[in-house]
């Protein structure tokens, strides 16, 4: 059965965000044997995890960046899914509190109003504790401007990480890491 590759993309982005597109056109250059999805996500979390979980099949390995890199690791660790994390957001319900009110995706070119329904939903999805952090790849740039790294490095401690000292929250020559990710989600 060929793998699955689902790109989880962050917060107030899409499918066409620079990673996906960057990953999706390198793996299509290899002799890989796989299938790359990068699904349009809703913004309420309650919908994205559940077209995320209708995507899943045994052969499933996840990449997921930033609010993606926590839908990620709440996959991972819920159906024992191989997944690495690239500047992961670790607990967006905090951050995302200052956000409240209306909204626009520009990558989508959608409006919507972000609510405390939304941010007790992303509550409901924290794994406070991974039990299988072997699971999990870390991606971090500590020059993420957006998120703190230190939550991630400190959250993903047990896991195998790749530090960056400099960076941003883009993720700045992610390319460097393509092979990285393949080796680590074991796609032959």
């Amino acid at each position: 059965m060929v793998k699955r590759v689902i790109y989880i993309h962050g917060f107030n982005s899409s499918e066409l965000s620079a990673k996906a597109q960057q990953f999706g056109a390198w793996l299509g250059q290899q002799p890989l044997s796989c299938e790359y999805i990068t699904p349009r996500l809703h913004f309420d979390p309650r919908i994205a995890i559940m077209q995320l979980e209708s995507l899943i099949n045994d052969q499933t390995v996840l990449l997921g960046s930033s609010l993606g890199g926590f839908y990620a690791t709440y996959l991972s660790q819920q159906y024992n899914i191989p997944a690495v994390v690239i500047n992961p957001a670790v607990r967006p319900f905090e951050l995302l509190a200052d956000y409240l009110g209306a909204q626009y995706n520009p990558y989508q070119q959608i409006h919507y109003h972000l609510g405390h329904e939304h941010v007790h939903a992303l509550k409901q999805l924290y794994v406070a504790y991974l039990t299988k952090p072997e699971l999990l790849m870390l991606l971090q740039q500590m020059g993420d401007e957006v998120l703190p790294y230190q939550q991630a490095l400190q959250y993903y401690q047990a896991c195998q990480q790749r530090i960056d000292f400099a960076g941003d929250h883009s993720f700045m020559d992610f390319q460097r890491y393509f092979d990285t990710v393949v080796n680590f989600l074991k796609i032959t």
